[in-house]
């Protein structure tokens, strides 16, 4: 029961977690404009435009909570898993607890209830449609309930009430509009994802005839080139083809037949990122993070040489609770990232390693390819964010095998974290919880 609700709770919050990677760009410019804004109208409404009611404390505890999030590209580790939440609280204070307060603290005067309405507007913005309910909700309780304790005997009259209505339909119609968003956002998805099946189904027909055409090949081909060499041994008339060329025949073949196993196993690979909703399916098991990593590599499709690139370290194995098939794609994803950013040179190598600790166990997964640059690093979890400065090239990824790795750790109580210089080394951290 309790693994069913918080299932229920983590699938009904999803949308504030991916409206969170769309958002999270313009953090640092509306914490500075809290910063500068929330003391700036101190002035404005004590000195300039004398106001009822006017608090300092209030205001500079606003701007202290949001001075942290000026520098959330800089937070690390456990700091950057809790952004999200030091975020949606620090908004439930700024907007509708601080609006709502001093609007009664000022006897719902104009210059408060257009204020009040602007912030409305902000969380309509910047809020899904269920934490935009639960902002108003709470925020606005926690207002009024401050506003009785402070001692202040006015209540707002009936016709300050009918202002209340205004801004529960405003709120209301705000979150009706950002579910009907994140409706069709949904339906988008799902037709975005018929489409790759239907590309992915059209694409490994070819590859199979090919596939089909190389084995039936690779089957005859040494009954022609045999007879072939007969025929110039017995000085038929038959054309020259030098020695050379009838020995890369044999490495053609089995470069087209290791071409199309590569090629559609991409094709899965990007088909299950692109299910990025699809982890609920899933029934929780015991896993072994060694028999994933083993598979994984015996799956993967390798071009040549590049296996030989990979050490493991396996000898510490530990149990997970999750999906083996999931944790294998996240591997997946890991190696093609690594093997597509090699500096190819002597001294590439990747190396996965196995950590199980008392309260934690961690897989590292550690490459010495190119890096990814400092002012990258926070971003690269973010659904479609791309390392290349042209998306659009070929190469370039689609900016969603890392998010879908972060969802995967995410939903077996897990997460994934990344150290890299740029040019040195990346090193991706693995952490799972111990089974029970």
């Amino acid at each position: 029961m309790r693994k069913l609700f918080i299932a229920c709770l983590s699938q009904a919050f999803e949308p504030a977690a991916r409206n969170m990677e769309y958002i999270e760009r313009r953090l640092q410019a509306f914490a500075i404009l809290a910063v500068v804004g929330f003391p700036l109208y101190y002035f404005v409404w004590h000195d300039l435009f004398p106001q009822h009611y006017e608090n300092l404390s209030l205001r500079l505890i606003g701007a202290a909570l949001y001075f942290p999030i000026i520098f959330s590209d800089r937070w690390k580790g456990k700091a950057r898993r809790y952004l999200i939440y030091y975020w949606h609280a620090v908004s439930l204070y700024a907007l509708p607890f601080f609006f709502t307060f001093m609007l009664l603290k000022n006897h719902m005067a104009n210059v408060w209830l257009e204020s009040a309405l602007i912030a409305a507007f902000v969380m309509v913005m910047l809020l899904d449609w269920l934490t935009l309910l639960l902002h108003f909700v709470l925020g606005s309780g926690l207002a009024y309930l401050a506003y009785r304790l402070t001692g202040d005997p006015t209540l707002p009259s009936l016709s300050d009430l009918a202002h209340l209505a205004i801004f529960s339909f405003a709120m209301t119609l705000g979150a009706l509009c950002n579910y009907d968003a994140e409706r069709i956002r949904i339906a988008q998805q799902k037709a975005m994802l018929a489409t790759a099946g239907s590309l992915a189904h059209e694409l490994r027909t070819p590859l199979l005839a090919i596939r089909t055409g190389a084995a039936g090949l690779a089957h005859h081909l040494p009954i022609l080139i045999e007879s072939y060499t007969l025929a110039r041994a017995n000085s038929l008339l038959v054309p020259a083809i030098r020695h050379s060329h009838l020995n890369a025949i044999h490495g053609a073949l089995e470069r087209i037949e290791q071409e199309a196993l590569h090629s559609s196993a991409m094709i899965d690979i990007l088909l299950t990122n692109a299910r990025i909703t699809a982890y609920p399916q899933h029934d929780d098991t015991h896993c072994s993070a060694a028999a994933c990593v083993r598979l994984a590599l015996q799956r993967f499709p390798f071009r040549e040489g590049e296996q030989t690139l990979v050490s493991c370290n396996l000898e510490a194995d530990f149990e997970f609770l999750g999906s083996m098939m999931l944790i294998v794609h996240v591997l997946f994803n890991l190696l093609k990232n690594a093997l597509t950013h090699m500096k190819r040179d002597i001294r590439d190598s990747i190396c996965i390693t196995l950590m199980p600790q008392a309260n934690k166990n961690y897989l590292v997964f550690r490459d010495t390819g190119e890096g990814i640059p400092a002012q990258r690093l926070p971003h690269i979890f973010t659904r479609f964010h791309t390392t290349s400065d042209q998306p659009h090239t070929f190469g370039a990824g689609a900016g969603i095998g890392l998010a879908f790795c972060r969802d995967v750790m995410r939903a077996c109580n897990g997460a994934i974290e990344c150290h890299s210089v740029a040019g040195e080394y990346t090193e991706f951290i693995l952490s799972f919880p111990t089974a029970k």
